[in-house]
């Protein structure tokens, strides 16, 4: 099922509740290494990503299994420390396993990850960060082979708050000799998540959620039951939707104070927004008007991934929107699919100039990348007609079921 058809013009109205992080899940699956014994993970999203992250784990001899939701990984024995290509290339997460297994086994042999064509995304300050807690890391074409006698507590300095490289050496640092302090931490709440996971389990670690990391290594780990929090990107992207649609919606178990940055944009664009403790319901006006300027950065600026979705519901705005990409290149792609519904796009270097239209035509359009394809969505919800949006594993690999959460609202959607 590679082919969502939508029927736009219908609004949205409804409750729905979010799915659990896949930015959260994948990570913390990870750091499941780090314990020989058993790990459980409650609220676990049925994605292609978290499918894939399984595939590694039992390609290392972990022993995973997945019902209702519930994630069971037994670390207590690793048969090999090498991961295999195929595996690796599905996702960019795949490479929080490095840190993790260096930090188990003192060695790992991975490869350059794939996942989204969005852009270069180098891993440098992964394998930096590393080198500085005494790992020594050899590259081989797409080849990496990280090994180390000993690893030892350092200080870090970041040049770039990347969320992967924080994440890399903190799975490495709580397996370390004495304190690693990393400096220009990423502050995602995905960061976040993976630390509660990993004091759970009987890790030290101190100043997540702030650029300061400070990771005492060495404690002794336990056998721990963790629930990860809801997605707030996929709740971004139904709020974004129902925007562009028109219409009331709820979206449920979700943290509002990590999505701050979205809500502060959807309400200058008229919307009407409430919050509750773990909910917030969006009101959208009979046409949004335009943002004169938004621009991605790390957390809590507005999140990379969700500027294309922003740029599917603002196409139909009132007014000239500017939207500045500065984490990735080639976020840009989706803009010339949004093109074939009638979308006045114009593209200089990293930034997208985006005149609205009163109306959008359904049209036949490919997603080039996840957030891209779920941008598609958006977009087709709101045009006239009918659009099929071909390229949709891409979509799977982090909305768990987009057309039953949509068709709870009130689309048209089906595969």
């Amino acid at each position: 099922m590679s082919t969502l058809q939508i029927q736009g013009g219908y609004p949205l109205r409804g409750e729905i509740k979010v799915q659990g992080s896949k930015n959260a899940v994948l990570p913390i699956m990870a750091a499941s290494l780090l314990h020989k014994g058993v790990s459980v993970i409650e609220n676990v999203p049925y994605i292609d990503d978290v499918h894939s992250m399984r595939e590694i784990l039992e390609e290392l001899g972990a022993k995973t299994k997945l019902e209702q939701h519930c994630l069971s990984i037994d670390a207590s024995q690793l048969g090999t420390t090498s991961i295999p290509l195929k595996t690796v290339q599905k996702m960019r997460s795949s490479i929080t396993i490095l840190g993790a297994l260096l930090g188990r086994a003192n060695e790992a042999v991975t490869y350059y990850p794939g996942g989204c064509s969005i852009g270069k995304r180098p891993i440098d300050l992964h394998l930096s960060g590393l080198e500085k807690l005494g790992a020594s890391v050899e590259v081989e074409g797409i080849k990496i082979h990280a090994s180390a006698a000993r690893l030892s507590g350092a200080e870090v300095s970041l040049i770039f708050p990347s969320v992967g490289a924080t994440e890399n050496i903190i799975l490495a640092a709580v397996k370390a000799e004495g304190m690693t302090v990393i400096h220009g931490a990423a502050k995602e709440p995905e960061v976040v998540e993976m630390c509660c996971f990993l004091r759970r389990m009987g890790a030290k670690i101190q100043g997540d959620g702030t650029d300061t990391v400070a990771v005492f290594g060495g404690a002794p780990l336990h056998d721990v039951v963790y629930r990860v929090s809801g997605d707030r990107i996929v709740a971004g992207t139904y709020l974004a939707a129902a925007a562009a649609a028109g219409g009331e919606v709820t979206v449920a178990e979700i943290s509002p104070e990590f999505m701050s940055g979205m809500v502060k944009e959807l309400v200058y664009a008229g919307c009407s927004v409430s919050q509750r403790m773990d909910s917030i319901t969006i009101s959208a006006p009979k046409r949004l008007r335009a943002i004169p300027y938004i621009k991605t950065a790390p957390y809590p600026g507005f999140p990379t991934d969700m500027q294309s979705q922003f740029m599917a519901a603002l196409i139909s705005a009132e007014g000239v929107s500017v939207l500045e990409e500065t984490i990735f290149e080639d976020r840009f792609k989706t803009a010339f699919e949004l093109q074939k519904m009638g979308a006045d796009i114009r593209l200089e270097g990293g930034t997208a100039v985006i005149t609205g239209v009163k109306r959008l035509q359904g049209a036949d359009v490919t997603a080039k990348d996840l957030r891209g394809g779920a941008a598609l969505v958006v977009a087709a919800l709101s045009a006239e007609g009918e659009s099929r949006i071909d390229g949709c594993e891409y979509i799977q690999r982090g909305y768990e079921a987009i057309d039953r959460d949509l068709v709870l609202l009130g689309g048209r959607i089906r595969w």
